[in-house]
């Protein structure tokens, strides 16, 4: 869908993006990471054609960015930080005069406006002018500008930026519903967010790639192992036997007192080894009941500084 290849950009002697190398297939929501001034925001002008690249290329359905840019702005939505909206109009002008700029014919205007209202949760206030709306909806306001033209790929940069928890989740809501029918580049600052709704991130350092995956898998290859607590109840020496018995596992180790019957144990695999499944086959073969299990690892954060952080503990 995106295919991102050797993208450079330089200002001068100053390097902003360095050979970037990275793919986002089709419904996928990819997150988009690094600290202040890594190249986050060049990257995502460059792929929407607001600015262009000083070498490599990015091809959106195989159309090159520069050579076919009318076709391919067509197909992108994009929402900066700071939403490009005209405060003294209300929400309806303001995306009439959205899809009037997107050409979007005259005939099919209205039920463009309609759906994406009706899709961000902001039609209560489309007579509204948007001078007069909290945060969270000229954020709202934002994003459905963007959608204006049903686009295949958007481009959503700090969606959240600046709003209360209530208003952060209900806009990582709108995203995950997003994502059932679109490509979605995601950048922002509040790492659980993007945990909780990207399937892959990619974290850029000083505008290179310092590592591209699923969260969980950074997680497990920066930690070293792949851990997991898991609650059975059942004699502990004939527990730790059993789990010692299951392919895979290189440790395990009691983490607290018995309670009703049951212990809680560390469970230490290869990276990227998920035991689980044995797990519960071999616990289920001896009669041990497995109570509670869930996987442990860096946090998200953990990783992005970990990735990031320069020399004594500085992130740049």
């Amino acid at each position: 869908m995106i295919q991102v290849t050797n993208l450079c950009k330089k200002y001068g002697n100053v390097t902003a993006v360095n050979n970037l190398n990275f793919s986002v297939e089709k419904g996928e929501i990819l997150g988009f990471l690094g600290p202040n001034g890594a190249g986050k925001t060049t990257t995502m002008n460059i792929i929407t054609g607001y600015i262009p690249p000083s070498g490599g290329t990015v091809k959106i359905n195989d159309m090159d960015i520069l050579e076919d840019s009318n076709e391919v702005r067509k197909i992108i939505g994009y929402a900066p930080e700071t939403p490009p909206i005209y405060t003294e109009m209300t929400v309806e002008e303001y995306l009439s005069f959205v899809a009037e700029l997107k050409k979007i014919p005259k005939e099919k205007r209205s039920g463009s406006i309609e759906k994406v209202m009706e899709l961000t949760k902001i039609a209560d206030v489309k007579k509204r002018l948007i001078n007069n709306l909290s945060k969270g909806y000229k954020q709202r306001v934002g994003i459905a500008q963007a959608l204006i033209g049903d686009p295949e790929v958007l481009i959503l940069d700090e969606p959240t930026a600046g709003l209360d928890p209530k208003q952060i989740i209900e806009i990582r809501n709108l995203i995950k519903e997003l994502g059932k029918n679109h490509t979605i580049i995601l950048s922002s600052h509040i790492l659980p967010e993007v945990n909780a709704v990207c399937e892959r991130v990619v974290i850029i350092n000083k505008g290179e790639i310092v590592a591209i995956d699923a969260p969980e898998k950074l997680s497990s290859s920066l930690a070293g192992s792949t851990k997991v607590e898991a609650k059975i109840e059942g004699p502990s020496d004939k527990v730790l036997k059993a789990i010692m018995e299951v392919e895979g596992v290189k440790n395990v180790v009691k983490t607290g007192e018995e309670q009703q019957d049951s212990i809680e144990y560390i469970i230490e695999s290869e990276p990227s080894t998920d035991v689980r499944r044995m797990l519960f086959f071999k616990m289920a073969e001896n009669k041990f009941p497995i109570i509670e299990i869930k996987m442990l690892g860096l946090s998200l954060e953990e990783v992005f500084l970990q990735l990031t952080t320069t020399e004594k503990g500085e992130v740049e």
